[in-house]
């Protein structure tokens, strides 16, 4: 490890240039760097936090959504995943979140990490988890905007379809690198 580490830069004055809450908060920062220069006007985003699941059923097989994404502008392949409500605790969330969107429950849930989006505007922590003994008690009830097909797939055939540019956002590809490795690390095989 390095003898001294960066230091942080210092928010002298914040304005709030937009504002679309719950959905986002957009900022103009003007910030001291350590060495004394000041830059204005930095953007930064205010979200919500969300939650991420891979959800593994007994038969390790990933309950995964195929619904429309406006950021990509297409149909893709996704993961359960959804905003954690004012106060909600991240892992309430991630199982408020799968049983909502997929009609799924789950046991044996893991934390993976929580991760911001962005590392210069922000745009909200991604709280990632696997859970395990996914299986299905009721029918999907998101009840928002989401349009989607609920499928199941091995986690080789989700890294294909990553490869293959069919899921474009990159929490989700992020959430199955993150299970791949801790699943490897429980079967001694990283």
């Amino acid at each position: 490890m390095p003898s001294e580490l960066p230091k942080p830069w210092t928010i002298r004055t914040r304005t709030e240039l937009y504002d679309a809450r719950p959905w986002l908060r957009l900022y103009g920062d003007d910030v001291e760097l350590p060495d004394g220069r000041q830059v204005q006007g930095f953007y930064s985003i205010d979200m919500p936090d969300h939650a991420i699941i891979v959800a593994l059923t007994s038969e390790d097989r990933v309950v995964v959504e195929r619904n429309y994404k406006h950021g990509p502008r297409r149909v893709c392949i996704n993961l359960p995943a959804g905003y954690l409500e004012p106060g909600e605790d991240p892992m309430d969330a991630a199982k408020r979140e799968l049983l909502e969107e997929t009609g799924y429950v789950a046991e044996g849930w893991l934390f993976l990490g929580a991760f911001v989006e962005d590392g210069n505007r922000g745009c909200g922590q991604a709280h990632i988890y696997l859970s395990r003994r996914a299986r299905k008690v009721a029918e999907p009830a998101s009840g928002d905007l989401e349009d989607m097909v609920i499928d199941l797939m091995t986690m080789a055939e989700l890294f294909e379809a990553a490869r293959r540019g069919e899921t474009p956002v990159l929490g989700i590809v992020a959430a199955l690198g993150l299970a791949s490795e801790a699943l490897s690390r429980e079967n001694g095989t990283s």
